[in-house]
C-alpha cells in the first residue's frame, strides 16, 4: 500500500492524540468509577508524558472498555442504548497481521451469536498511531449478502452490495452465485495488502422466515442473519481513534422487516409480499403497501422467536429508550438522539418517542462513519490498491 504523504508541518499528525480530549476523557472515567488504583492526578500525569513523547497514549483496559460502553450511551442513532453497561468488550489490540484479525472476526460472532441468545459486543483492535496503521475491515457489517448483476438488469441478492461483490470477485472470491451468499471479510493489517477470508458458514446464523397464520409464506424462501455486527465506524476515545471496532446488539425486527428486506435499494420485497398476500396493487389508497409491511414484521418476529434468536419489537424498544432517558436524565446526563434514526419505520407515530424532540449534540467517546471507510464499504481502497 502507498504511504501517505506526511502532513504540514504546522499541523500534527492525523494519528495523534487530541490532549484536551485525552484529559476530558480520563476526568469523566474517573468521575464515574472514582475507585481507580491510580489517582486521577497521576494518570493525567502519565497521558501528558505519553503524548508529549510518543504522539499519542495508552488506554488502559479499564479505560477501553469504559470508553467503548460510553460510545455506545452516546450514539445519537440507536435506539438500544438502555443496555449501554451489558456490552461485553474484547481487547484485541494485540492483533498485528490478517490472520490475527481474521480469527478475532470469528470469535466476535462466536460470542456475539451464543446459539441465538444474542450478547451485545464489540472487538476494539489496535489504534492509528504516528508510527503504525491501524488494521481495518471493508465490509460495512460482518455479514452482508451479495448482490450479483443479471444480464436482465436484475440483481440476485442485495442491490446495495453489487460494487462491493465486484470487487471481492476481482480480488479473487469465487461467489456461489446465489441470492444469500454471505460476502467475504477483506481485512487490512498495517501496510499490506488487502486479503481476502471467508466468513466460515458455522458462524453465521440464519432465520428463515415464516408466517404464524400463512403457511406457504414460507414457499418465497426468505432468510435474515441473526447478528448485526456493524464494522466500518471509528470508536474514538479521548482523543484517539480506533478505525477497526465491530460491534453489534440484537435486532430489532423492523430493521429486518421495515428496511433491509423491503427498501427500494434493497431486497424491495413489498410487491413480492403483497402478491402473496393476494392484495390489490392497482391503487395506493388500497394501502397495500402498509399491510404487506405489517405482514412481513409479523413474520419476522415470529421466525426469530421460534426458532430461539433474540430480536425486539419496536413497541418494546421505544418503551425500553424512554425508560434509558429518564435513567440518564436522573444521573444529570443529557442524551442525544437523531429523531430520524430513533423512530421506528413502522407504525412510528404510534410509538412514545416520537411525540418528543431530542438534543443532537455530539458527545465523545462515540462512533463516526469516515468517508475513507464508507468507500470500503463500496468496495473501494481509497488508498489505491489495485
Amino acid at each position: 500500500m502507498p504511504v501517505s504523504r506526511p502532513a504540514p508541518v504546522s499541523r500534527p499528525h492525523p494519528a495523534e492524540a487530541d490532549r484536551d480530549e485525552a484529559e476530558e476523557f480520563v476526568r469523566l472515567h474517573h468521575g464515574e468509577h472514582p475507585d481507580q488504583a491510580v489517582p486521577l492526578a497521576a494518570r493525567l500525569q502519565q497521558v501528558r508524558a505519553q503524548i508529549d513523547g510518543t504522539g499519542t497514549y495508552t488506554h488502559t483496559a479499564d479505560e477501553l472498555a469504559f470508553g467503548a460502553r460510553v460510545a455506545w450511551r452516546n450514539s445519537s442513532r440507536c435506539i438500544g442504548r438502555l443496555y449501554w453497561k451489558s456490552l461485553r468488550v474484547l481487547d484485541r489490540r494485540d492483533a498485528t497481521t490478517a490472520e490475527d484479525v481474521h480469527r478475532y472476526l470469528c470469535e466476535h460472532l462466536r460470542q456475539a451469536t451464543n446459539g441465538g441468545r444474542i450478547r451485545p459486543l464489540i472487538s476494539v483492535f489496535a489504534p492509528d498511531t504516528p508510527e503504525r496503521r491501524a488494521p481495518r475491515v471493508w465490509n460495512d457489517q460482518l455479514i452482508r449478502y451479495a448482490g450479483y448483476r443479471q444480464e436482465d438488469g436484475t440483481v440476485l441478492g442485495d442491490p446495495t452490495y453489487t460494487e462491493f461483490t465486484d470487487s471481492v470477485r476481482r480480488l479473487g472470491w469465487q461467489a456461489p452465485g446465489g441470492a444469500w451468499d454471505v460476502l467475504p471479510w477483506v481485512i487490512e493489517a498495517g501496510e499490506d495488502k488487502p486479503e481476502l477470508f471467508e466468513v466460515p458458514r458455522d458462524l453465521v446464523l440464519e432465520v428463515h422466515l415464516t408466517h404464524p397464520d400463512r403457511p406457504t409464506f414460507a414457499d418465497l424462501g426468505l432468510r435474515w442473519h441473526a447478528v448485526p455486527a456493524i464494522s466500518n465506524m471509528r470508536l474514538r476515545i479521548g482523543g484517539v481513534d480506533y478505525p477497526m471496532a465491530p460491534f453489534n446488539g440484537w435486532y430489532m425486527g423492523t430493521e429486518i422487516g421495515g428496511r433491509n428486506l423491503v427498501d427500494a435499494d434493497r431486497f424491495n420485497l413489498l410487491p413480492v409480499i403483497a402478491e402473496h398476500l393476494g392484495l390489490d396493487t392497482g391503487s395506493e389508497a388500497t394501502l397495500w403497501r402498509d399491510r404487506a409491511l405489517v405482514e412481513l414484521n409479523v413474520a419476522v418476529l415470529h421466525s426469530f422467536n421460534r426458532a430461539g434468536v433474540k430480536i425486539s419489537d419496536h413497541h418494546t424498544e421505544s418503551r425500553h429508550f424512554m425508560t434509558h432517558l429518564a435513567k440518564e436524565e436522573k444521573q444529570g446526563r443529557s442524551v442525544p438522539a437523531d429523531w430520524s434514526w430513533i423512530v421506528p419505520p413502522v407504525s412510528g407515530g404510534i410509538t412514545p418517542v416520537f411525540h418528543r424532540y431530542y438534543d443532537e449534540a455530539d458527545q465523545r467517546p462515540n462512533f463516526y462513519l469516515d468517508e475513507d471507510a464508507r468507500e470500503r464499504g463500496r468496495g473501494g481502497c481509497p488508498f489505491g490498491h489495485g
